[in-house]
């Protein structure tokens, strides 16, 4: 059964307004949706034990420590067989924070952080290209991040049969 048919409008709701501020506290969302801070405890339970929720962290703004680059590097694989080993390699480089295997024109895509251009040749050139299996890379560096934000949580119109 599909994860989206067991969640209800309620779940949606405590959904909605944890996406907009995750540090809204459990009485607040019980008080705003008129029901026990029990409820919304339970109910993100059960969200979290479907893997609708899978954790809560802590942004840092990358700029704010020193890392200045953000580049998108699309990776060209030897073969498509060697993608596991390589994404094995790629968990072991910290600056790293996204990646996805794609299809189109890249085997892979990742998003990188790096203090400035010097640390991200550093990471290209030493890291990711000596990697057995990726045959090369495209970068782009990212002038401006104009928008980022969870996919918006809303209420499923029912289906006509």
């Amino acid at each position: 059964m599909s994860p989206d048919l067991q969640i209800d409008k309620l779940d949606r709701q405590i959904l909605s307004m944890l996406v907009k501020d995750s540090t809204i506290p459990y009485t607040e969302i019980a008080k705003e949706l008129i029901i026990s801070a029990g409820t919304v405890h339970v109910r993100m339970k059960k969200l979290t034990d479907m893997g609708v929720v899978v954790g809560s962290h802590l942004e840092i703004k990358p700029s704010k420590v020193g890392y200045d680059i953000c580049a998108f590097l699309g990776i060209f694989l030897e073969k498509g067989s060697e993608y596991h080993d390589c994404v094995s390699h790629m968990k072991k480089i910290p600056e790293i924070v996204e990646l996805h295997y794609t299809t189109g024109v890249y085997s892979m895509f990742a998003k990188i952080i790096c203090k400035d251009t010097q640390h991200l040749r550093e990471v290209l050139n030493e890291h990711i290209q000596t990697i057995k299996g990726v045959q090369r890379t495209e970068t782009f560096i990212s002038l401006e991040e104009s928008i980022k934000r969870q996919v918006e949580i809303k209420e499923r119109k029912p289906t006509k049969n």
